[in-house]
């Protein structure tokens, strides 16, 4: 009988497996451990198995089952914006789309709306599919304690996170330094990044804080690079350089954990600093269409490249789908290189040796293609077939988190209720 020291396992029945790595297709019973960073164990046949070790039995007859999702990059504090009022101004750039609804926003969060948002964005992350997120956070008026808040909401729908605050001098120096504080405390406890906005809202000290906190601690940077032409401006006038070498003086570069975002406005110097360092980009390219910023190309930076949200949404999916398209009047992106994208957030986690996206967190796909799909042919059902409502159950470390399309952790109805309320009084204070 095959046996395992796990107190229970769930079993997959009749399954098609992908390996996510490689695209190999495995008719195969799979048998999950639960517990971070849990293994599976391809099983031919069930009666090999002990039963009384079994939790969940799922027949996978006719279902894909392959590695679950990860999000690079994405804000939750932003999970209570979809259809809220406009700008009390009409923003005309970049900097006052910060300025008028990010900014905005961000400084009305108190701890129910922070708490909410994360819940939320957990939720549409796992039902999207997808089991670890990286998340850079920004609360100005409820900094502290706001790390370990987002975790546990995390943790209790079931998702594994890397989270960061976003540490800014646009609050003032008082607010700079509860962030640095904030980060402090949350790594002392949990992993983490060291969460810095962009250049122009971080000056000489806080960055040399900030440096100081992610070499103390053996972790990385995660700031914003270049979204917008205004950040290289902002930082040639002010620091007489261009932002990858201000930041490559401080030591952000050096980190293998450090993920520079967005990194559109980039000359070839700078892209040749960035694909030669150990560091990581995360491209977001809905975000970046949607505040007329520009287009992420991926040439020079090497093969540290993975794919965010930008809090847009929780589906990567859908965002492997928009950096593909737009990426062939844009980018050096193709078929195999938006898969590769799309996966390269394991290997960033691997890599570091971040825990919570072990083997045992799998999606299974309820995907009825009208026409074949194999190893071979994988890659047009990734981009042209293959959505996230295909998404019928998820496993995360080893737990069903969604079983047919609905959360098991949680109770989804309820919190939902409670962000529309929420939701709406946090319209209410942007307004004033």
């Amino acid at each position: 009988m095959f046996q395992n020291s796990q107190t229970m396992q769930i079993l997959l029945k009749n399954a098609t497996y992908i390996n996510w790595e490689t695209l190999e297709f495995t008719q195969t019973n799979i048998l999950v451990d639960n517990g971070i960073n849990g293994a599976i164990h391809f099983i031919s046949n069930v009666d090999e198995i002990d039963k009384t070790k079994i939790s969940e039995t799922i027949d996978c007859k006719g279902k894909l089952v392959t590695k679950s999702f990860a999000v690079g990059h994405h804000h939750a504090y932003s999970a209570l914006a979809k259809g809220m009022p406009a700008p009390k101004k009409n923003p005309v750039n970049f900097y006052e789309i910060l300025q008028y609804v990010w900014w905005t926003l961000d400084k009305c969060l108190d701890k129910e709306t922070v708490e909410l948002s994360a819940l939320v964005t957990a939720m549409a992350c796992a039902k999207a599919g997808s089991t670890f997120v990286i998340d850079h956070h920004a609360s100005p008026n409820y900094i502290k304690g706001s790390l370990e808040l987002m975790a546990k909401a995390f943790d209790t729908v079931g998702v594994s996170h890397l989270l960061c605050y976003e540490i800014t001098d646009r609050d003032g120096m008082d607010k700079a330094q509860e962030g640095l504080e904030e980060t402090e405390s949350y790594l002392k406890k949990q992993q983490g990044l060291v969460g810095l906005h962009a250049s122009f809202t971080v000056g000489d000290e806080t960055l040399r804080n900030a440096v100081d906190l992610m070499d103390r601690y053996c972790t990385g940077a995660h700031v914003h690079l270049a979204e917008d032409l205004y950040d290289q401006e902002h930082c040639q006038s002010t620091y007489n350089k261009r932002i990858t070498q201000r930041f490559f003086d401080a030591g952000i570069l050096n980190s293998s954990k450090s993920i520079l975002v967005h990194c559109l406005h980039l000359d070839d110097v700078e892209r040749e600093f960035i694909g030669k360092s150990s560091c990581w980009t995360a491209q977001n390219a809905e975000s970046n269409m949607n505040n007329n910023v520009g287009y992420f190309n991926g040439k020079g930076l090497g093969e540290n490249i993975m794919m965010g949200t930008d809090g847009m949404h929780s589906d990567m999916l859908q965002s492997a789908k928009a950096a593909f398209f737009v990426g062939q009047r844009f980018d050096t992106i193709d078929y195999p290189s938006s898969y590769q994208r799309f996966r390269n957030v394991h290997r960033y986690i691997s890599q570091n040796k971040f825990l919570g996206d072990g083997d045992n967190n799998l999606v299974v796909l309820d995907y009825d293609t009208a026409t074949e799909i194999n190893q071979n042919n994988f890659l047009g059902h990734f981009i042209f077939g293959i959505k996230s409502n295909h998404v019928q159950h998820v496993i995360s470390n080893g737990k069903l988190i969604v079983r047919d399309r609905i959360i098991t952790t949680v109770n989804e109805d309820e919190i939902l209720q409670l962000s529309q309320k929420h939701g709406k009084r946090l319209w209410e204070l942007m307004q004033r």
